[in-house]
């Protein structure tokens, strides 16, 4: 059986690397960290125009009409350039299950903007102490055909600067999947601090009205709808780690190459080599879980466990490559004018979103002490 990418796939993926290689360089992302807000406007539109904002999005709706394999790779360059662009937020969390599940008035609403680059929208999938958005906090009430939300969501990135915030909240019947206005009467918005620096907001919802055109999913299907999501993101999550990972190597392997201790390059030392050689294994590993899980959930199939061995990966692979990286560069692998201290912090902010490496294990284990087996 093969299981390399098909020509399409890889298409993609080399247009997504040639692109944000050219755009993304350290000079921009060096002028986009001097902004209030980490976000490349111009590089966002000009992925648009070059129709990968919309890779997995329906060619009726304005996409290319691919699957969920070819925006993981896309998402996977992302990762490889730290681009200041919210492909995962906006592409996987909110326009996958606008297609999937809405109606279509909802898509053809928002679909044809969000691939055009016309809208940015985004989802709010955590609240304090709750990184489940499938069993939210959140309530939601009904007002006749609509709806009042009430709640507080945390880590919503880009709230402010979006059109609409995926919300699931509960009710009496069910947990309902809802588009929120963020500048929606009742809706407060305060900037949080994210380890990337890109605009996160911590959202407070009070008796917030919903209409009934902006409900995504009712309340029987609302709970599977979110853990759908879910899995799709973090899936996503770990795409990009696997960018952010490679990256860090082989800028340190380069490094190594070219600085010298006692007259030879430092990739010449056997402790050198082995510590790379245990980044190459460790990425090599994460790429493995990363597309076998993406691959299962493409094709419509259950990938729980293989979601979560992935996402332990991602975790563990970005702890261990981004400390060896550092270790192995010294000082100068915090130097603010060499980018190694951004695929630093990506690393960690992806470790721990949606769940750490450890909190996933013990969810593994437990799923497996109950028989649950992985997809055959």
């Amino acid at each position: 059986m093969d299981f390399s990418f098909n020509e399409t796939q890889k298409e993609v993926q080399g247009l997504a690397r040639q692109m944000l290689t050219d755009l993304a360089t350290v000079e921009r992302l060096n002028a986009i960290d001097k902004q209030e807000d980490r976000f490349d406007a111009d590089l966002w539109k000009q992925l648009a125009e070059a129709g990968l904002l919309g890779v997995a999005i329906d060619e009726k709706l304005g996409g290319m009409g691919f699957g969920f394999t070819e925006l993981a790779l896309f998402v996977e360059e992302v990762g490889r350039t730290v681009a200041p662009v919210p492909v995962v937020p906006v592409l996987v969390s909110t326009a996958l299950p606008i297609q999937k599940f809405g109606s279509a008035t909802l898509k053809k609403a928002w679909l044809p903007k969000i691939a055009s680059g016309e809208s940015l929208v985004t989802a709010a999938l955590m609240e304090t102490g709750n990184e489940d958005p499938a069993t939210p906090k959140a309530t939601a009430k009904a007002k006749g055909k609509n709806l009042l939300v009430s709640g507080t969501k945390v880590c919503v990135p880009f709230a402010k600067q979006s059109d609409a915030i995926l919300v699931s909240a509960k009710t009496s019947k069910g947990v309902v999947v809802v588009l929120v206005d963020p500048k929606a009467k009742g809706v407060k918005l305060t900037r949080q601090v994210s380890t990337t620096r890109e605009p996160w907001y911590e959202v407070v919802m009070k008796d917030v009205l919903v209409p009934e055109a902006a409900i995504v999913v009712k309340a029987d299907k609302g709970a599977a709808a979110m853990k759908w999501v879910s899995e799709r993101t973090m899936a996503a999550l770990c795409a990009m780690q696997i960018g952010v990972s490679d990256k860090s190597m082989r800028m340190t392997a380069s490094y190594a190459c070219e600085r010298q201790q006692f007259g030879v390059a430092i990739g010449t030392f056997q402790a050198v080599q082995h510590r790379a050689a245990n980044c190459y294994m460790d990425v090599e590993c994460l790429k493995l879980t990363t597309y076998q899980a993406v691959s299962l959930l493409d094709s419509g199939r259950d990938a729980t466990n293989e979601v979560a061995i992935a996402k332990i990966w991602a975790g563990d692979t970005g702890h261990r490559v981004s400390y060896a990286a550092q270790h192995l560069h010294g000082g100068f692998g915090i130097d603010r004018d060499y980018s190694l201290w951004r695929y630093s912090l990506w690393a960690r902010q992806i470790e721990m979103t949606l769940g750490t490496s450890a909190r996933l294990l013990a969810t593994l284990g437990e799923r497996i002490a109950a028989g649950k087996a992985f997809a055959e």
